[in-house]
């Protein structure tokens, strides 16, 4: 039996029935637990080679191959972090041995610990992934199905341009500006807070994002007001590369500990960074903007996504009402008959 340990993890080396060698990590410090791993794997590649057994695969080779097919995606960083944590549920399980009784555990562990909407999003990746593994890898015949949790609808929370006035009369000098901006342009915190002079074109007032910048993977323009425009003329030599610094250095992160008590000097209460997008959208309705104007102005894909605010429009909707007084026929008539 050939175990050897680099570190302090042991692993196995052996070569297979077919003359393929097997060396792999055991994932423990265990010696008896590396000889138990070592004799099943051993026995498993002597009934796939012999008797011609679909082999075993485990949930850790099927993360992995996740990750590696998946490394060009946006939320490649984030799988990554959501797999750790699942590691102590799934490490070392046969795919097949994943039930969905132990898959719902694991959502009301994250769900206790978090909420449903963030349980949610690990129980779409455990599902992504059973399915690579069933439907194109071919490592397993079938799968627990996922079901998810119920989400309340995303609210809309925005404010007046009083209030909004308040607040930016609280705000250190870096701050305002980039929330004067964010405001101006719809845009999400990383957009705003990462945009760079490359991507910034003032002649034509238009800045621009490739799809790999933006949440929905589409290349994105967006055309610059005069609000957006003279926030990026008083940037205009800070820095070389980023347009919003603090003290010539590009600004990280705009959820600081000098944001949160702006708000609270202003008396401004459960308003999150991303809330400035909500305002933009809200203003925009509120005065008369098509929603699917909105939806191409904020980098939207579907309508869906900005029906959350069509709420905001019913007064405007009552031009395009009276539209049917002047096609119906004889309303005179009709209205002076309700009166007999």
């Amino acid at each position: 039996m050939a175990l050897f340990k680099r570190g302090s993890i042991w692993w196995i080396d052996f070569t297979s029935p077919s003359g393929k060698r097997v060396r792999e990590s055991a994932g423990t410090e265990n010696r008896q637990e590396a000889e138990e791993f070592h004799d099943r794997m051993k026995a498993e590649a002597w009934r796939v080679g012999k008797l011609g057994e679909r082999p075993t695969y485990t949930w850790d080779q099927a993360a992995l191959q996740w990750l590696t097919e998946t490394a060009h995606k946006r939320t490649h960083s984030e799988d990554k972090v959501k797999l750790r944590w699942l590691q102590s549920y799934l490490g070392g399980k046969p795919l097949n041995s994943i039930s969905r009784d132990l898959i719902m555990q694991i959502g009301n562990q994250k769900a206790k610990d978090a909420s449903p909407a963030t349980a949610n999003r690990y129980l779409a990746l455990i599902r992504a992934i059973l399915r690579k593994a069933s439907l194109e890898w071919e490592w397993v015949e079938r799968v627990p199905k996922v079901r998810l949790f119920p989400e309340a609808k995303r609210r809309v929370r925005w404010l007046t341009p009083e209030q909004v006035r308040c607040l930016l009369d609280h705000l250190l000098p870096h701050t305002r500006e980039l929330v004067v901006f964010s405001l101006a342009t719809g845009l999400r915190q990383a957009n705003a807070v990462k945009l760079e002079w490359s991507q910034v074109d003032l002649e034509r007032r238009v800045v621009w994002f490739h799809g790999d910048q933006m949440k929905n993977g589409n290349s994105h323009h967006v055309s610059l007001n005069d609000t957006a425009y003279d926030v990026l003329v008083r940037q205009k030599g800070k820095h070389p590369e980023r347009v919003f610094t603090y003290r010539g250095e590009p600004i990280a992160n705009a959820n600081t500990r000098a944001w949160r008590q702006a708000l609270k000097a202003a008396g401004i209460e459960n308003f999150r960074w991303h809330d400035l997008r909500h305002c933009w959208a809200s203003w925009l309705v509120q005065h008369g903007t098509p929603l699917y104007v909105v939806q191409e102005m904020g980098g939207w894909k579907s309508v869906q996504m900005v029906q959350r605010y069509a709420h905001l429009s019913p007064a405007n909707l009552v031009n395009h009402a009276k539209t049917i007084d002047a096609v119906m026929p004889n309303h005179d008539t009709f209205a002076a008959q309700s009166h007999k």
